[in-house]
């Protein structure tokens, strides 16, 4: 399974960049979905599920620069 958020700007003005989370059976990385989340087996090898996640985040602005640059 794999849920994409997009960027967002929070209150204190700090911003959340766009990330992906991907969750796969740890055993035989088979992509699972939402409804198999909460077996005890992964569907495709049938090994005890143990949950494999990975995440992506997307950079979405570069901050401005600051200092003394090397001569």
């Amino acid at each position: 399974m794999k849920k994409r958020h997009e960027a967002k700007t929070m209150n204190n003005g700090a911003i959340e960049p766009a990330h992906s989370i991907e969750v796969v059976c740890a055993a035989c990385g088979f992509d699972l979905d939402e409804s198999e989340l909460n077996a005890d087996t992964c569907s495709d090898c049938g090994a005890s599920l143990d949950l494999k996640e990975s995440v992506t985040i997307e950079i979405t602005s570069v901050p401005p620069m600051q200092g003394k640059t090397l001569e």
